[in-house]
């Protein structure tokens, strides 16, 4: 005989077993749209806070911060998503985030206007970003998480992030003002 006890027990390990491929994410706000960092990523939130212009780097790079004793790249998310500049408002953060380069793992800082935040995403609720209407660049979206009746823009971390291409970009910007 099925108890409601064993129906609970059922249903329980049955959406465990769903959950299994569920990832934690921070997410985050640019302007009105709603961004996601896999958890694993982040290494800490810091309060926005003086940044040092580096010269002849591209625009999407906005400077190198001290984080207690170690220098910090820090990108314009909305500016390397090609999106318009945001100003930097009260609750605006850096979220530090720790990439793979060569065979070490390197920090880099990330402004973003507030952060929400840390959602359990199952993989059943992100799809792939759809190819129509889409002004991300593709490459820097791992997908879009269905939450409740909105959307969450999942980036991944090591194309956005990536060291090489921001080198590439770099030694190109400085070539050019040659």
């Amino acid at each position: 005989m099925i108890t409601e006890a064993t129906t609970s027990l059922i249903t329980d390990v049955i959406t465990d077993d769903l959950n299994t491929n569920a990832q934690d994410y921070l997410t985050f706000n640019l302007g009105d749209e709603v961004f996601g960092i896999n958890i694993l990523f982040i290494k800490e939130i810091i309060e926005y806070g003086k940044i040092t212009v580096v010269p002849q780097m591209p625009k999407f790079l906005a400077g190198i911060i001290n984080l207690r004793g170690r220098v910090v790249p820090v990108v314009n998310l909305s500016l390397r998503l090609g999106k318009p500049a945001l100003s930097a408002q009260k609750k605006s953060c850096i979220v530090v985030a720790e990439v793979k380069h060569d065979s070490e793992i390197k920090e880099i800082g990330v402004i973003v206007d507030s952060v929400s935040e840390v959602l359990r995403i199952a993989a059943t609720s992100i799809d792939k970003i759809p190819a129509f209407g889409a002004k991300l660049p593709p490459d820097f979206v791992f997908g879009i998480a269905k939450i409740d009746n909105t959307f969450s823009i999942l980036i991944d971390p090591e194309r956005v992030l990536s060291f090489e291409e921001i080198a590439a970009i770099s030694a190109s910007a400085t070539l050019k003002s040659d």
